[in-house]
């Protein structure tokens, strides 16, 4: 399981809500542990001020009505006992801890010299209590026997839940300007993605960030800048090959006129498979000046025309599989990418299997043919332009070697894949990816 984001929008949501979640667990128990201690100390201050003043009265006071005194001051949680002699040390006192240190070091200059001892004493059902003798003036001593609460510090769920509601603001108000800055981004790299597949694209909106929007200005001319080239040197390819017609139209004739049969056969073999080469290359060409749009398109519909076509012909062709909804394709150029396929199954494997399959997001024709297949190393070799295997060299009608080219170049123009592998039952097959587009 990949935890780590790939996009630049995840990694900032990450490392965004990361931070701001550390800031508050830190900011949390930096304010807990300051709001214990201001407690502790307002506590003990309390407690020093009741000792100092509770002693200070019954010094005041006669006997009987230091009794009466001890009796109204004890509660609950207090107990205050009135003693002849210093009382006995609690038989299960513990070690004093920070905050009963802290209220030792307040008593001594509060009580102003009276004898105090102070004793933590852990008792089975009550809890710990905290114990301070107190010596009176007249040499009787008076204990504060105080039941201590189970902590003086609670949970600041106050303080928790301010921070829960600030953290989902601040984090709901980040996530929106993030995708707001991020947004740009995205669309240049899908268009970047995209740029071979349509380089007609309208250019994009240059807005967002200063970097962005130099990024995307940067985007738009060199996509302008690549058109241009290509179209040029599509037209300058283009003009050479179509001005090539006219010698060769000349060669032909004059070959026409040669005596020696056997010279005149192979002077027109060549210059008839020239003139197929052109005449290739001139299709080829014109696939990257095609502006045919995209169109819902019944794909199954051309399928099955594809088939009754070249059953028609002659040709050796099953169709299986089937696709009930309409797919945005450029139906003209799809078309001659399927007859190309098929042409090449029969011209090699006598026969074509063509099937169709719809796998939700993309769509997946295999044409497969009867023949032997091609050894693996030239199975991406064979979409080069003007490549030929060796065995198609030698056949006639053999093609000029810009046909897989034409179909693959098509395939890509839809944002698809197209490629060969050998079949494991024999022959070999193209399987052709169309992307579904909404």
């Amino acid at each position: 399981m990949r935890l780590w984001p790939g996009s630049l929008y995840g990694r900032l949501v990450i490392v965004f809500i990361s931070s701001l979640l550390l800031a508050q667990v830190i900011g949390i128990v930096v304010s807990s542990r300051e709001a214990s201690r201001a407690l502790v100390t307002l506590n003990n201050t309390q407690w020093v001020q009741r000792v100092s003043e509770t002693a200070t009265l019954l010094e005041s006071e006669g006997d009987a009505e230091r009794l009466r005194v001890a009796t109204v001051l004890s509660g609950v949680r207090l107990k205050v006992q009135l003693e002849a002699q210093m009382p006995p040390v609690p038989t299960q006192s513990l070690s004093l801890d920070d905050s009963t240190v802290e209220l030792q070091g307040l008593l001594e200059p509060a009580l102003a010299g009276r004898s105090t001892h102070i004793y933590l004493e852990k008792r089975e059902l009550a809890g710990i209590h905290r114990v301070v003798d107190v010596q009176l003036h007249d040499g009787s001593w008076v204990r504060f026997d105080y039941l201590r609460p189970p902590s003086l510090s609670q949970w600041p769920y106050p303080l928790l839940l301010e921070s829960l509601v600030l953290s989902i603001a601040i984090v709901l108000v980040s996530l929106f300007a993030m995708r707001w800055v991020t947004r740009p981004l995205s669309t240049l790299a899908r268009a970047a993605d995209e740029l071979g597949v349509d380089l007609n694209r309208p250019p994009l909106p240059e807005e967002g960030p200063v970097e962005v929007r130099a990024a995307t200005a940067a985007f738009n001319n060199m996509q302008a800048r690549l058109r241009d080239y290509i179209y040029e040197r599509t037209r300058i390819l283009t003009a050479v090959s179509h001005d090539l017609r006219t010698p060769i139209t000349r060669l032909r004739l004059r070959a026409e006129l040669l005596a020696d049969e056997e010279l005149k056969a192979k002077l027109v073999r060549d210059l008839q498979e020239m003139e197929n080469m052109t005449n290739a290359t001139l299709s080829f060409l014109r696939g990257f000046e095609d502006r045919e749009m995209l169109q819902s398109v019944d794909l199954m519909a051309l399928l099955e025309s594809l088939e009754t076509d070249s059953v028609d012909t002659g040709y050796d062709v099953q169709l299986l599989g089937r696709i009930q909804r309409p797919i945005m394709l450029r139906p003209r150029a799809l078309r001659r990418l399927l007859d190309n396929l098929v042409t090449n199954a029969i011209r090699y494997g006598k026969r074509a299997i063509v099937t169709v399959e719809d796998l939700g997001s993309e769509v997946v024709i295999r044409v497969r043919d009867a023949g032997t297949g091609i050894p693996p190393q030239e199975l991406e070799k064979v979409f080069e332009p003007y490549y030929r295997l060796e065995t198609a060299r030698s056949q006639d009608g053999g093609g000029t070697g810009l046909g897989l080219s034409i179909a693959r170049n098509i395939a890509e123009l839809h944002g698809g894949t197209l490629i060969l592998q050998n079949h494991p039952a024999g022959g070999l097959e193209a399987i052709l990816t169309l992307p579904i587009r909404d």
